[in-house]
């Protein structure tokens, strides 16, 4: 399969290494290290002949997708699973599935020690020659994730379900909006920083107190 994926299209995202870092709270030198080797290099020009980064301005970028797959990793990793089994692991799913985008899906799961994935009702483990395992599996880092009915990531909520703040690559090309609007993250922040009062805001916007709550915990953290 020939898959077309580093290209900037409508409705993909746009994500640009500081950006990412921001979101994931990632060091943006690590976030351009496993882009660069992992994603573009171990991956996508081996198995799929091209990269998933192209440029946007001076800097790298990814789509959606792209962003879910650096957050897995880094999920992986902090799971305690080493980087060398994540990313044999990694080559080992994409050939299996044929999919440029398995570390988006669902279906990516681990105990902590190994790898897993699903395929139809078997249950691989990617670190261990490929041979089915039954276990009793964790899917914590996918707390903050949703999937449509295709197991795909459709929208990640950087600090969580319970915060309305969601990224979805439908609205505002990616940039963090309060769910069910077209309000960015950034434009309410803007407006309270230069000392708008809430009790404005909330009129102006139509916002609830929680929304605009949820937009200063999210920002203050990425700061």
């Amino acid at each position: 399969m020939k898959a077309n994926f580093n290209k900037s299209q409508i409705g993909a995202g746009i994500f640009t290494i500081p950006e990412i870092s921001e979101l994931l709270g990632i060091k943006q030198s690590k976030v351009r290290r496993y882009l660069s080797n992992f994603l573009d290099e171990r991956v996508g020009k081996k198995l799929f002949e091209q990269t998933y980064s192209w440029k946007e301005g001076t800097s790298k970028a990814v789509n959606f997708l792209g962003l879910i797959e650096l957050y897995t990793l880094f999920q992986l990793q902090d799971f305690g699973i080493s980087t060398q089994k994540i990313l044999k692991a990694r080559e080992t799913i994409a050939k299996d599935t044929n999919l440029p985008y398995p570390f988006a899906s669902s279906t990516i799961l681990t105990d902590g020690r190994n790898i897993l994935y699903q395929i139809e009702d078997a249950t691989i483990n990617a670190n261990v020659k490929r041979q089915t395992i039954l276990i009793d599996l964790l899917k914590e880092f996918f707390k903050k994730i949703e999937f449509n009915d295709d197991k795909v990531a459709t929208r990640f909520y950087p600090s969580g379900k319970k915060s309305c703040i969601v990224i979805d690559p439908h609205h505002q090309f990616g940039q963090p909006v309060i769910k069910g609007t077209n309000f960015t993250a950034n434009a309410i922040w803007s407006l309270y920083e230069s000392g708008e009062h809430l009790s404005a805001i909330k009129i102006l916007y139509s916002l609830s107190e929680k929304q605009i709550n949820d937009v200063i915990g999210f920002v203050r953290k990425a700061a």
